[in-house]
C-alpha cells in the first residue's frame, strides 16, 4: 500500500482531528445533565470541541495549498477531515437542539444512540491511526464496525419513533423528541461516511 508514511505531517493532522472528535464523542456520552445549567455548560462544551475542530481542518487546508506532492490525492485527505468534520458538527447541533428545548433529562433510546456514536467515533479515530501502520486489515475492521453502529442506529430509530407515537400524548413533545432522534440518526450516517471515505482511500492506495 501507499499510506502515508509514519511521520507524514497529513497523517499527524487527521489524527488531531480524528483525536478531537472522539474526545467530544466521549464527553457527549459521559456528560450527566441534570438541569438547565447543565445544559448551558454541555452545550458550551460541544461547541469548544466544534470550533476546535474547524480550526484543525482550517489548518489542514492551508497545509495543502502549500503542498506541491502530497501521500495521497489531496481530495481524499481533505474529503477524509471534512467528512469527520460533519460529525462533529452533529454533536453540536444536537447539543444546542436540547438547550433550545430546555430537555435535562435523556431517555434510554438517546442514552443507547450516544454509545453508539461514541463507539463509532472510537472506531474512526482507530481507524486513522491504522494509516500510519499500513495496517489495512485493521482499518477494514472499523470501517466494518462502524457500518454495524450505523445499522443499529437505524434500527433504533424505528424504534424510539413508534414508541414515541404509542406512549406520548404532548403534540410538542412528539415533535421535539422526533427531530432529536432523527437528528442523532444523522450523526451515524455522517459516521458512515467517515468510513466510506476510508474505504475508498484504501480501494485507491491497494
Amino acid at each position: 500500500m501507499h499510506f502515508l508514511s509514519k511521520n507524514d505531517k497529513f497523517l499527524n493532522m487527521l489524527s488531531i482531528i480524528s483525536l478531537n472528535l472522539e474526545d467530544a464523542a466521549k464527553y457527549f456520552d459521559q456528560s450527566k445533565i441534570k438541569s438547565e445549567a447543565d445544559l448551558h455548560e454541555f452545550s458550551q462544551k460541544m461547541k469548544s470541541f466544534e470550533r476546535k475542530g474547524d480550526s484543525y481542518v482550517h489548518e489542514l487546508i492551508i497545509a495543502l495549498n502549500k503542498t506541491f506532492v502530497t501521500p495521497l490525492q489531496r481530495e481524499d485527505i481533505l474529503e477524509l477531515a471534512m467528512k469527520m468534520d460533519n460529525v462533529l458538527d452533529g454533536f453540536e447541533e444536537w447539543s444546542m437542539r436540547l438547550e433550545i428545548y430546555r430537555i435535562s433529562h435523556a431517555d434510554e433510546f438517546m442514552v443507547e444512540f450516544v454509545g453508539l456514536l461514541f463507539d463509532s467515533c472510537k472506531e474512526i479515530n482507530q481507524a486513522i491511526t491504522l494509516m500510519s501502520k499500513k495496517n489495512l486489515s485493521g482499518i477494514r475492521n472499523s470501517v466494518i464496525k462502524i457500518n454495524e453502529y450505523e445499522t443499529q442506529c437505524d434500527e433504533l430509530t424505528s424504534k424510539c419513533i413508534t414508541n414515541l407515537f404509542k406512549n406520548e400524548k404532548d403534540a410538542i413533545k412528539i415533535i421535539q423528541y422526533k427531530e432529536l432522534y432523527e437528528m442523532l440518526e444523522s450523526v451515524a450516517d455522517s459516521c458512515e461516511d467517515v468510513a466510506d471515505t476510508l474505504e475508498t482511500i484504501m480501494m485507491r492506495n491497494a
